[in-house]
């Protein structure tokens, strides 16, 4: 078991480098939130943070650098000395001004723990104790070194962070720190220990359980909550915590760092310290299961995740379930009570060693599956439809909100209920050391992926190992933060992707298929994935008794953020004595299976593009084509003074003597007038030819801009503020701030995220930050009505982060090569900085220009 040391997950697109108390090795590219958790305690941070950053995957775990002597990081390339005072925007004090904000937080729930100690020590000594004196010796054990070292390590910092110099030097207080990490060790080895005496007292006194179920921890100076009230059970976690934090943070610090600054070999000898700290505090917890499961330089990793439909104990479950390198894990989403956050609860987990495949006769003994009754899914259907349209009257008719919320209650349970019971395709896994399990799947291509991807895993040298419950507990607790799919797969709670996909059309043809031995009768299923969830959308025809079918039939299949097309190509059984035992259908046989990338640059043309994709042997020959809203955003400098597109927005405000310009307020007005409920608003591409009829009387200041903005179709709108942002000479985010805003949203520690995130939108200009903030309002109203309109924060961070990041064409060029770089890695970094303002708490204006030293709420 590894639980302290930190790793990069494996990213199975561009988002969330996570670094978390399990070394998730960064090498394997392929996962929100600031949940609590229960396994640590609820309240407590598994996981320290997720980086957002699509560009850094430091491996900072002493396991991944070869074991005990840890080698520094390199420093990035291009930092030379004086580079701060170059850059106008001082990364080092951002990432210490953040990490300041959080020591803050960590020593006001120090402090909150120790609170309660003093009184309980007072009365051991009375004839009615709470505690012995031993009972809170255990309990509090280290906490008072601990709060003393950190709170002199936060005097020290504090006025050289305050009183800013850029050849200030602070390192020596990270060397000091990190020398005393001494202390954190004993606090490990007695933090078992101090949870169940704790427990044990609660169960025992109701005194001691009224006290340890409500801490109060003071707030930040800045923050307008005095107090909040924490467990004692959660603050007991944050000191396992910390570490990790602070060694992200030192890798931070160092990436920002000249080689030659006096700081840079006490940084790097604080890193060494700490790294090799979380080494020794690995080693010891358990020698013998990191033997068996993590070899000398090997680390566990994420490698598959996703909601399956479980079948237990005759009833169909939905689980989480989670492949490791090692071991496979299947998960429930906890109930929690309101205001709590969700967690997971382990079900079972078999090491990958012990798993097997049941033989076919095996699956045939097991006990049969009763499929769903096809009716029964089409009236669920039915019902879901006309709940969407009862909700819709309702809010059309501006009936109760509570009226609506118990609609949208059973449009929920009915979608629920339509997603266990709609798969019917047996998966089964079987324990050699006992029990076997059944998984019901929605597609052949997710079985065989499954079962593939163990078999791949299993080739390695395996043993088998037992988890004890605290590493279980670990193990359980890390998956929040490491899955890839975050929601459930229904219809109003979509997850989202977390790339960039295709968003649209894409018409195909499947015309022929080569290959196959002897005649059977043929048919393809066609797939597409929806925001990480594959969906079967469209069958050909069976071409009955043949080696060489020929379909030549044509689909048009609606694309959400999609990546990928499957094909699966089928012989179809009429022999009625071939019956699947599990779900007593007739079985068709899948004769090959393949995947094709839907890559941008391929499908994106008005021609249609023939591919063949190969499978087993077998030859499918398809065309397809792609409709998609326009992707170019082009900008070019524009010395136009006239009207307002390709107009500076500082032009356009002081012409017009307004603080929003006429074009964002009408457009955004006339959306949340009538279209903030339409499927799909930015996404679907309105009329170019209305489009451009809109854009030429905005240009003349027509007087008929509002009658003919109230005629238009609403899309054709959302398609003319698109195109006005995309427009602009350069982005509303500016071409001067755009290399940092990369370098902001890729910083590894939240509170430093935080500070530098808040201090670039303070480097606006006035009136783009004005216009980004009226934007950003509008755009989280029109996801507050995602279950209607689909279009998720997320969606709207798609469409809308690549327009007003996307820097001019000179820019471009001068930080990346081609537009197929561009698309690959910048466009990705511009929709998640897009999606970190949208998912913040409201930015006012006034207090942004206040200027704070920091704003981070949380540790």
């Amino acid at each position: 078991m590894e639980p302290l040391s930190h790793r990069g997950l494996p990213r199975l697109s561009w988002i969330d480098t996570l670094y978390s108390n399990f070394s998730y090795g960064a090498d394997d590219y392929d996962g929100e939130g600031n949940e609590e958790q229960k396994g640590p305690p609820e309240g407590s941070e598994t996981m320290p943070y997720i980086d957002e950053s699509p560009t850094m995957s430091p491996q900072l775990s002493a396991r991944n650098q070869g074991g005990g002597d840890s080698i520094s990081p390199t420093p990035p390339e291009g930092l030379a000395p004086g580079v701060e005072a170059g850059k106008g925007l001082e990364m080092r004090k951002l990432v210490l001004s953040g990490f300041l904000a959080s020591e803050e937080i960590y020593i006001n729930q120090l402090e909150a723990l120790l609170l309660p100690m003093k009184p309980l020590k007072a009365t051991a000594t009375t004839s009615q104790p709470v505690l012995t004196i031993q009972q809170i010796e255990t309990i509090f054990y280290k906490i008072q070194d601990i709060y003393e070292i950190h709170k002199e390590f936060y005097d020290n910092l504090c006025p050289k962070v305050q009183q800013w110099d850029s050849q200030v030097t602070m390192g020596h207080l990270f060397q000091k720190l990190a020398s005393q990490l001494g202390v954190y060790k004993a606090f490990v080895d007695n933090y078992k220990v101090a949870l169940e005496t704790a427990e044990k007292c609660s169960q025992s006194n109701n005194q001691f359980q009224k006290i340890s179920e409500e801490l109060k921890v003071k707030g930040p100076k800045d923050s307008k909550d005095s107090h909040t009230s924490v467990t004692m059970e959660a603050l007991l976690y944050k000191p396992i915590d910390r570490v990790t934090r602070s060694t992200l943070v030192l890798h931070d610090l160092l990436k920002h760092t000249p080689v030659d600054h006096p700081d840079y070999p006490l940084l790097q000898d604080a890193l060494r310290i700490s790294q090799n700290f979380l080494s020794s505090i690995n080693e010891d917890i358990d020698p013998r299961r990191t033997a068996v499961t993590t070899p000398k330089g090997e680390t566990r990793q994420l490698v598959k995740d996703g909601f399956l439909v479980e079948v237990s104990e005759g009833s169909r479950k939905l689980r989480h379930v989670f492949l490791f390198t090692d071991v496979l894990l299947c998960a429930k989403l906890k109930k929690t009570s309101a205001g709590k956050h969700q967690q997971y609860d382990c079900k079972w987990y078999i090491p990958l060693a012990d798993l097997v495949f049941p033989s076919p006769e095996e699956s045939e003994a097991s006990p049969q599956v009763h499929p769903f009754p096809d009716h029964e899914l089409e009236d669920m259907k039915m019902k879901i439809s006309a709940l969407k349209s009862e909700i819709q009257k309702e809010k059309a008719n501006k009936g109760q909100s509570r009226a609506i919320e118990r609609l949208k209650k059973k449009m929920f349970e009915n979608e629920f209920l339509l997603l266990l019971n709609s798969p019917t395709i047996p998966f089964r896994i079987h324990n050699r050391n006992g029990k076997s399990y059944l998984f019901l799947l929605s597609s052949d291509y997710e079985r065989s992926e499954w079962r593939e991807a163990i078999q791949k895993l299993q080739k390695k040298d395996l043993q088998a190992f037992v988890l004890s419950s605290v590493e279980l507990q670990v193990l359980t607790g890390s998956c929040f933060k490491l899955r890839t799919v975050h929601n459930i797969p229904v219809t109003s709670n979509k997850d989202d992707d977390e790339s960039p996909g295709l968003y649209g059309f894409l018409h195909v043809i499947v015309h022929s298929a080569k290959g196959f031995k002897q005649s059977a009768n043929l048919y393809c299923t066609l797939e597409v994935d929806s925001f990480g969830y594959f969906v079967s959308k469209a069958k050909t025809r069976v071409f009955r008794d043949t080696t060489e079918p020929k379909w030549d039939e044509e689909f048009e299949i609606e694309l959400e953020g999609s990546q990928s097309l499957r094909i699966l190509c089928y012989e179809k059984c009429y022999d009625k004595t071939k019956v699947n035992k599990d779900n007593n259908e007739i079985v068709d046989k899948i004769m090959g299976k393949g995947q094709i990338q839907l890559d941008p640059q391929t499908v994106e043309t008005k021609h249609w593009h023939t591919d063949v994709i190969e499978m087993n042997g077998i030859k499918v020959e398809f065309s397809m084509k792609f409709t998609s809203r326009d992707m170019s955003l082009k900008r070019t400098p524009s010395k136009k003074q006239t009207g307002v597109f390709g107009v500076k927005i500082s032009v356009v405000t002081k012409r017009e003597r307004s603080k929003v310009p006429y074009i964002v307020r009408q457009c955004v007005e006339e959306v949340e007038k009538r279209g903030i409920e339409e499927v799909g608003i930015y996404r679907i591409s309105g009329v170019a030819t209305d489009i451009q009829a809109l854009k030429a009387v905005f240009d003349a200041n027509n007087k008929d801009i509002l009658l003919m903005l109230s005629d238009m179709d609403i899309n054709a709108i959302a398609g003319t503020l698109k195109l006005y942002f995309r427009e602009l000479p350069e982005p509303l985010l500016t071409d001067r701030l755009y290399p940092a805003f990369m370098e902001g949203i890729a910083l590894s520690d939240p509170a430093a995220k935080e500070n530098c995130m808040m201090h670039l939108l303070r480097s606006l200009p006035d009136p783009n930050l004005i216009t980004f903030l009226f934007l950003l309002e509008h755009l989280k109203r029109v996801a507050e009505k995602e279950p209607v309109n689909k279009m998720s924060l997320h969606n709207l961070a798609t469409v809308f982060g690549p327009t007003l990041l996307r820097p001019s064409e000179v820019e471009s060029k001068a930080h990346l090569t081609s537009a197929a770089d561009i698309w690959s890695h910048d466009v990705m970094a511009q929709v998640q900085v897009l999606l970190y303002y949208l998912q913040h708490p409201p930015i006012s204006f006034a207090e942004l220009k206040r200027n704070t030293l920091y704003f981070s709420t949380d540790v």
